[in-house]
């Protein structure tokens, strides 16, 4: 019987959420407790880079957390950032995020159209005179830059801010009947905070085909595994193990 499920996200912003309709239909109580939160790296290791965000003019957003993290460390670092500074973004959303730092309609806004660098690059062509920055999380690969030399694009790329544990406190219960997972990290996370887990009884559900394998290479049965061809979300998956389950 599936009574109490851990989301391992953020709480979500609308009431609108499917999570919240699986609640109220099945009885049950969702929990929304990040296994993994991202912090800003500190003053010191953005310097150690050797990095001058101002010889650029034009940063590159790819995700909310660049963007919160680029302008924390501008204002920690005393940086200011000119009026005439150029933003791409990987989408329109991510574009309309930045109005939280500048005002949108002074600045020069480009985005993409599929939320990654494909549909973004043919704007930064059209515009291959501009020194691009892009902020980066510790965590990533070399397919941006390969993307940019490529194309002979003036660009320098920095670790502005990275992923780490969210760890549980010892008062904090842990009486779950379900996990839900979203990415490797937060597979790390759970034997990090407890390095003697016994899954038990507990179920477990993964979202994408990395974290699947992430809680298998772990030793852990996964019970649900999201997207498939009948469930393409997590929350249609839940409902139906729930449902099954449940009776």
């Amino acid at each position: 019987m599936i009574k109490k499920i851990l989301i391992s996200q953020p709480k979500p912003t609308s009431e609108k959420s499917p999570y919240f309709d699986i609640e109220r239909k099945h009885n049950v109580e969702l929990v929304f407790r990040p296994f993994i939160k991202v912090e800003s790296v500190t003053t010191k290791e953005f310097r150690s880079q050797h990095i001058n965000i101002l010889d650029h003019t034009a940063i590159v957003f790819t995700s909310r957390h660049a963007i919160d993290h680029f302008f924390s460390l501008c204002k920690e670092m005393r940086v200011t950032i000119p009026e005439d500074m150029k933003y791409f973004c990987v989408a329109e959303s991510i574009a309309l995020y930045i109005q939280k730092y500048v005002q949108y309609r002074k600045r020069k806004v480009f985005f993409g159209t599929s939320g990654k660098m494909d549909t973004l690059l043919p704007l930064m062509l059209k515009h291959k005179n501009e020194k691009f920055f892009f902020p980066l999380s510790d965590v990533h690969n070399d397919e941006i830059k390969n993307m940019m030399d490529a194309k002979s694009l003036s660009h320098t790329e920095a670790v502005m801010y990275r992923t780490v544990s969210n760890d549980f406190t010892p008062d904090e219960a842990f009486d779950y009947d379900m996990l839900i997972f979203f990415s490797p990290s937060g597979i790390n996370s759970l034997l990090k905070n407890f390095p003697d887990f016994d899954q038990d009884k507990i179920a477990i559900g993964t979202f994408g085909p990395t974290t699947a394998k992430a809680a298998k290479d772990a030793g852990l049965t996964v019970a649900l595994e999201a997207p498939s061809p009948e469930y393409p979300s997590i929350t249609a998956a839940l409902n139906a193990y729930i449902a099954k389950v449940n009776g």
